[in-house]
């Protein structure tokens, strides 16, 4: 029997309490905002008219290596929805295990994809033993939240629009039983795309089906009542927006299209959840990716950008977008609104600029910031290595006699930058034709290295397995070279940044110092208080930028970002420490030795698409 206050269904409508309710939620995904600003991020999404929060929880976020979770800072997802519910929220947990999300990997955990033989999103013995063990530990932490418990956690999904990877139904029968299992009794649901497939391989018997649309409510709506005539209306993502892939404008919707499909939404009797009410960013390295390509080894990789603003009603740092009053007059001809006012707009810094010296080259801190060195015959990936992201530097000597090669390396995900005893021969990219160079080898030999920079591995779609690194051969001509020394470069603390630096590297190790290929520079920034910046380094071409040791994020002159949010919390008032891990230099080329880094007041998201719609569905 359900709990008094339950969310339930009743002759294709929903109760909440007994009484006729209508869902008006808004996605925010913690892991894209800072815990401190959590509070301010809901209140300015109640404050739109939304009674409900909808919350993805990203396995990888929380379980870096397997059979340890964690759920403490950041990771407090615990912590994000009790307060959801002290603002007056509802909450619709999303645990997956696999979520999209635009974030790496779709929040599958890199580790998975160290065991070759791995069926990801099945029945495959070995999966869905690593989805137990999470669950496990994650599951018993949403159940104490439900409102049968006196928490918010009025429904709870199952796996992640399934319909448009995969059809096992012993797989998601698993799940839900999984979930119910470990304490789940809130109202159970799944969502797909619109078309017929997706919806028929997602939905579970005796489970409500939601659908996922950006355009035409009324087919999507009439394609989910075709399958579930019984089923109360609801669009579970409504894509009020869009996310952008380097190299690509950044996406908007017109706000008069969005608000209108809406109310086309609402005028249907149809519940929406706005995906995203409030996008955030994909700090660090969580960004994920998209493949286009009919097979994994052809063209049509497409790494996400750092912002994660979505063109939401709710700016990446809190702005307050047309799209936020226009939902809002529209939620107010179906909805009580609350009498709550958003908060205030927070603070931004004034702007400067800051030189950032040339501190070291990265090659000449492989000792202080990379994990040991192991040998395997061939390179191997760096989730085979322990590792889900950062750096992977390969090395070998090559023997003489003198003479010109072919160079060709296979499999490079994504960016590998090649150097030849020391010099820079090239850089090589994923999906690009060039995955050759000349490599000229004096009598005496020289050691090859080959510094690999993964991008977002890809969240949706048929090629999830995107293992990182080099994953192919690599041959002098014919001939595959093996024996590689492999360290991992995780980033995740430059403490080693400093380590040694007194001490001239020819010194320390008998070698002349690195002057080309990635380095790092650094300044200081002094704000008199903590408060929002975009920070931009204008005159490199490819960087990493960590604020108070703090990996914000990438930028690539290849757009559409030109900017990385620095949230408030992140500073110190008086001096904050910015390191830039150069990647591909600028028109200044190697030889700049201070980088000018734009501390700004406003974001830059780059030049703008023409307004956006998806069409399809």
């Amino acid at each position: 029997m359900a709990h008094q206050h339950a969310l339930t269904i009743d002759g294709g409508r929903f109760l909440r309490g007994g009484r006729e309710h209508r869902i008006v939620s808004g996605a925010i995904h913690y892991f894209r905002v800072h815990p401190a600003l959590w509070r301010d991020r809901l209140e300015r999404l109640r404050a739109m008219g939304c009674n409900t929060v909808e919350v993805y929880i990203a396995w990888n976020f929380h379980q870096g290596v397997p059979g340890v979770a964690r759920f403490d800072g950041w990771r407090d997802v615990g912590g994000f929805i009790r307060l959801a519910g002290e603002l007056g929220l509802d909450v619709i947990a999303r645990p997956g295990p696999y979520i999209c999300a635009e974030w790496d990997f779709g929040g599958l955990p890199a580790w998975l994809l160290a065991d070759g033989d791995v069926r990801l999103r099945t029945a495959d013995p070995g999966f869905l033993a690593a989805v137990d063990q999470w669950f496990d530990q994650l599951v018993p932490v949403l159940a104490e939240l439900q409102v049968s418990r006196g928490g918010p956690v009025v429904a709870v999904q199952i796996e992640n629009e399934y319909g448009s990877f995969g059809d096992d139904p012993e797989y998601l029968g698993h799940l839900r039983k999984g979930l119910i299992g470990r304490g789940i009794d809130a109202l159970l649901f799944t969502s797909d795309g619109p078309e017929q497939l997706m919806l028929a391989g997602g939905m579970v018997p005796d489970v409500l089906a939601t659908v996922n649309f950006g355009a035409r409510a009324a087919e999507g709506f009439a394609s989910l009542r075709r399958l579930r005539p019984n089923d109360p209306a609801v669009c579970m993502e409504f894509w009020n927006g869009w996310f952008d892939h380097f190299g690509e404008p950044h996406h908007t919707r017109d706000v008069g299209d969005a608000a209108a499909l809406l109310d086309e939404i609402l005028a249907d009797g149809g519940s929406v959840n706005f995906y995203m009410g409030h996008g955030g960013t994909n700090f660090g390295f969580w960004a994920g990716a998209n493949h286009s390509g009919i097979g994994m080894a052809e063209p049509g990789y497409q790494p996400t950008i750092t912002s994660y603003d979505y063109d939401a009603p709710v700016g990446e740092a809190g702005e307050l977008t047309p799209k936020f009053h226009a939902f809002r007059d529209v939620l107010a001809k179906y909805v009580d609104l609350p009498d709550v006012a958003p908060p205030a707009p927070l603070p931004r810094v004034v702007p400067q600029t800051v030189p950032a010296p040339r501190v070291a080259a990265l090659r000449d801190r492989l000792d202080q910031l990379g994990t040991a060195p192991v040998r395997h015959p061939a390179p191997e990936p760096i989730e085979k290595l322990g590792h889900a992201f950062g750096l992977v530097h390969y090395r070998r000597r090559v023997a003489g006699p003198a003479r010109t090669h072919t160079l060709r390396i296979e499999g490079v995900r994504d960016l590998a930058h090649v150097f030849a005893g020391g010099e820079l021969l090239g850089v090589l990219e994923r999906d690009k034709p060039q995955q050759t160079l000349a490599l000229q080898v004096p009598d005496e030999g020289l050691d090859l290295e080959i510094l690999v920079e993964p991008l977002g591995r890809v969240n949706y779609g048929p090629h999830l397995a995107d293992r990182k690194g080099l994953i192919g051969g690599v041959r002098l001509d014919h001939q595959f070279q093996f024996g590689w020394e492999h360290r991992v470069l995780p980033l995740d603390d430059l403490a080693g940044l400093t380590a040694g630096a007194d001490q001239d590297p020819a010194e320390a190790t008998g070698e002349a110092p690195a002057t080309q290929g990635p380095a790092f520079h650094r300044a200081a920034v002094v704000l008199p208080e903590p408060a929002d910046a975009f920070l931009a380094v204008p005159s490199t071409a490819r960087c990493l930028v960590w604020l108070n040791g703090f990996l914000l994020g990438r930028l690539w002159d290849r757009g559409p970002q030109v900017t990385l949010y620095a949230p408030a919390p992140l500073w110190h008032a008086g001096d904050n420490d910015v390191v830039v891990l150069t990647l591909e230099p600028g028109n200044a080329g190697e030889a700049s030795q201070t980088l000018d880094i734009e501390v700004r007041g406003e974001p830059d998201l780059g030049p703008l698409a023409q307004p956006y719609t998806r069409t399809d569905y």
